[in-house]
Formats: structure tokens, sequence, C-alpha cells
């Protein structure tokens, strides 16, 4: 989801409960109607979110292999590991066959 997506997603019940409280509130009817009201929306959107279809485990490894595949490559970083030999100073030149 993109972060446009994301902050869509939140701010929009958020605007939608501050209309609806501003609706309630300028005609007369009791704060106690808004607050329940209110309530209740928080509820059945956690209620939502909880009920909300997982991401199934084979997406997940296809996007970390689809990750793993356009990362680009890294050179070693430790050039002192066991195995690997160090490399030549380049002050010295190589005998050459005459």
């Amino acid at each position: 989801m993109t972060a446009k997506g994301l902050v869509l997603r939140v701010l929009a019940p958020l605007f939608f409960l501050l209309a609806l409280a501003d609706l309630l509130l300028s005609d007369g009817a009791s704060v106690s109607a808004a607050v329940a009201l209110a309530a209740t929306t928080v509820v059945c959107a956690l209620i939502g979110a909880r009920t909300a279809p997982a991401v199934p485990p084979t997406a997940v490894r296809t996007a970390i292999r689809d990750r793993e595949r356009r990362t680009a490559f890294l050179p070693q970083r430790d050039p002192d590991a066991a195995g690997r030999r160090r490399p030549r100073a380049p002050g010295r030149r190589l005998p050459t066959a005459a």
C-alpha cells in the first residue's frame, strides 16, 4: 500500500467522525449520543481491522524472493576472512620474464 493510500485510509474515517460530531452537536443533540456513536465506530473499526484477511505466507516468500533478485551485488565486507589472500601492496612491481 502506498503512503497516500495509507493516509487516506486513516484520515477518511476521522474526517467522517468530525463531520458527524459537528452535525450532532450543532443540532442540539446530547453529547452522550455523539460519544456513544464515536465509541461504536471505534469498536467496529477495531473488529474490522482484526478480521481483515492476513497475507498468505506464499505471498511473503514471493516478495522476499523478488526483493533478493533485485538487490545489487555488494562487495565483500571482510577482506581478511579465512581463506582469502591479502591484497598486494601497490609499491613493488612483479618480476617479469625477460
